[in-house]
């Protein structure tokens, strides 16, 4: 690769390159759309930088994306999120960082990247409520606001972390940083345990992301605007927050619930019997 030069990389080879992610290595359309997203972020910046290739670049810009099905987002109901952060066993020290990771994700909605980044230092559990500050999605820093139940568990598991500023606020039990594979177990782990008490869990794929979509949607349920979400979740464009307005089935029936229904009646149409007489005399 590193022998490539820009011009080798024309519009036929990155098309040849989509096709072969979808035929040969059988990748879904999706994944295809984030490859190309890729590309395109590279010769957006190439165009600036190398204009002299300006044919070939506009050329692989203009490469569409594919129209793909989209899923309806997957939350947890309140019922459900009650259930998974009553799973982890509290009496052992890995059921407590468990319970307080889990808290922490399901009300602040952060992104897997950014619970592995956080330190101890970035969590500020005040008595009224608090903030945790996280390094986000395209380098920016925000802060998310925390409930008075959410910093509570955070004020008792930092005083037992009880670790240096810049050590990672949920470490391994060797005090490492949590990888990502590890996230997705833990949270699977205790999803399954979940499913005992709340049998409707079950039927859901439950990963480190539904609960950042749970928080979302516990905000759209209370009323939040989307902007104001789309600010706390860090998405890029209130754009983003569309998902969670489709997958609301609440909203919808608020909604339909305003809407006058048809003054019709249910089952087959019935001509009354002058019409009857009268089609006999055609």
């Amino acid at each position: 690769p590193a022998r490539l030069h820009l011009s080798d990389l024309d519009a036929a080879m990155i098309g040849a390159f989509l096709e072969h992610l979808e035929t040969e290595r059988g990748n879904a359309v999706s994944t295809r759309n984030a490859r190309l997203a890729a590309v395109h972020s590279l010769f957006g910046y190439a165009a600036v930088h190398a204009p002299e290739h300006a044919e070939v670049i506009s050329r692989v810009l203009a490469i569409p994306p594919k129209r793909c099905d989209r899923a309806i987002v997957s939350y947890l109901t309140a019922t459900e999120i009650d259930a998974l952060l009553a799973a982890p066993n509290r009496a052992t020290w890995h059921g407590r960082r468990d319970h307080a990771l889990l808290v922490l994700t399901c009300q602040s909605g952060l992104r897997v990247s950014e619970l592995i980044g956080l330190d101890c230092q970035d969590a500020h559990p005040g008595a009224g409520g608090g903030h945790v500050r996280c390094h986000g999605k395209g380098r920016k820093n925000r802060a998310t606001p925390l409930t008075s139940r959410t910093a509570k568990v955070l004020r008792v598991w930092l005083a037992e972390r009880d670790g240096h500023p810049r050590d990672p606020l949920f470490p391994t039990r060797a005090g490492g940083r949590l990888s990502r594979d590890a996230i997705a177990r833990l949270v699977a782990k205790h999803a399954t345990a979940a499913a005992t008490a709340c049998p409707s869990i079950t039927a859901k794929n439950v990963t480190p992301h539904t609960l950042r979509h749970s928080a979302a949607m516990a905000l759209l349920h209370a009323g939040i605007d989307t902007s104001v979400i789309a600010l706390w979740m860090g998405h890029e464009s209130p754009e983003s927050t569309q998902a969670y307005l489709h997958a609301d089935m609440t909203i919808k029936q608020r909604a339909l619930a305003r809407v006058t229904p048809p003054d019709t009646k249910p089952g087959r149409y019935r001509a009354p019997d002058a019409l009857l007489a009268f089609l006999d005399t055609l």
